[in-house]
């Protein structure tokens, strides 16, 4: 892939109706392994707990087995949301990984829990320290806990007593991943590279790319911004083709906005009856919800994609979806690739908007 804007993959291992968990992590393994061979710059994987749909439970876990089932690509998480784990356990264990894959591993950083409040306090063993006034001293921690720590802001007094284990000769690459101007800023504020959750379909996405770009700080970690923005993509043969693809995403979009647990995703067909049989008020609703924000010809998903990094000068991008199976994923992946690879698309500043 020689495009200077490089693609990189975001994978939830997503159940389907009918398959088990070590289904889904297989195929996401698979998926990271073609991702691999194609040139794909970093295979991300994220964090999500009580959710039938979602097998990626445990980024640190996985990755090993990625790190060790793939040759070339980083790998990394979506990330650990950190309120749900003390500085220090997730500090060892990427410090673990880097240690064993030096230079491979990447540790992208959230605030939101991924999970229901139990969930939450369950996993921390506690309900403190799960707010988000909590997060910036406990991101500095961890970081602190790497050697990567930034200049200006020290660690809390406990964190500065600690050392985190094994120690490996280099650190992690660390990112802040966000869908808010909050962690734009705090990215901006810590001289850190900025993943923006453009596929959560806020609106904000322009806004937190020029806040982070605008407000940022060089660092010993990084000297000018780097921004990754996020997409959701299936591409086809036909429109048609890949909107029926999309189907399940338009149907876990609006298990989402539902009080009961995301159920595992269906498949195309069911999704086309499901979505057929909506009631007025809902079929509204879904109207305003994507699920799959490019879902078009590998040609027009290119371009697309193009665009997106015009409009948020991103430097680079993360491509996500949410499939019934993973060929899908890795049929989009495959088209992708050499199309992205000839296109001229450049960094630089984003256009007005």
């Amino acid at each position: 892939m020689t495009s200077s804007i490089p693609l990189s993959v975001l994978d939830l291992s997503p159940v389907a109706a009918g398959a088990s968990s070590r289904d889904a992590l297989l195929a996401t393994t698979e998926l990271a392994r073609r991702a691999d061979a194609l040139g794909f710059a970093r295979f991300w994987v994220a964090e999500h707990h009580a959710m039938p749909a979602v097998a990626s439970t445990s980024p640190a876990v996985l990755l090993a087995h990625l790190a060790a089932a793939t040759e070339r690509i980083r790998v990394g998480s979506g990330g650990v949301m950190l309120p749900n784990h003390p500085a220090l356990v997730v500090a060892e264990q990427f410090a673990m990984l880097e240690a064993l894959h030096p230079g491979r591993i990447d540790l992208g950083i959230g605030r939101a829990p991924g999970a229901d409040p139990r969930t939450a306090a369950a996993l921390r063993r506690t309900v403190e320290g799960l707010g988000a006034e909590d997060f910036p001293l406990e991101l500095i921690d961890v970081l602190a806990l790497l050697g990567s720590g930034p200049e200006g802001h020290p660690p809390s007094a406990r964190a500065a007593r600690l050392t985190a284990t094994p120690a490996p000769t280099s650190a992690p690459e660390a990112w802040l991943l966000g869908s808010s101007l909050f962690s734009a800023q705090l990215a901006a504020e810590l001289g850190l590279p900025f993943s923006y959750a453009h596929h959560f379909s806020t609106g904000r996405t322009h806004q937190a790319a020029a806040a982070y770009r605008s407000t940022f700080r060089p660092s010993s970690v990084l000297a000018q911004p780097r921004l990754m923005v996020s997409a959701s993509v299936i591409v086809a043969d036909t429109e048609e083709e890949a909107r029926w693809l999309a189907g399940p995403s338009r149907v876990m979009a609006l298990s989402l906005r539902s009080p009961r647990p995301l159920a595992p995703i269906v498949s195309p067909d069911d999704a086309q009856r499901m979505l057929a049989d909506l009631d007025p008020g809902t079929a509204e609703l879904l109207a305003q919800l994507p699920g799959t924000q490019i879902a078009t010809t590998p040609e027009r998903a290119v371009a697309e994609l193009g665009d997106l990094v015009a409009r948020t000068g991103a430097d680079e991008l993360l491509l996500t979806a949410t499939t019934h199976d993973v060929a899908t994923r890795i049929a989009t992946l495959e088209a992708l690739a050499p199309l992205w690879a000839e296109a001229d698309v450049r960094a630089g500043a984003p256009a007005a908007h």
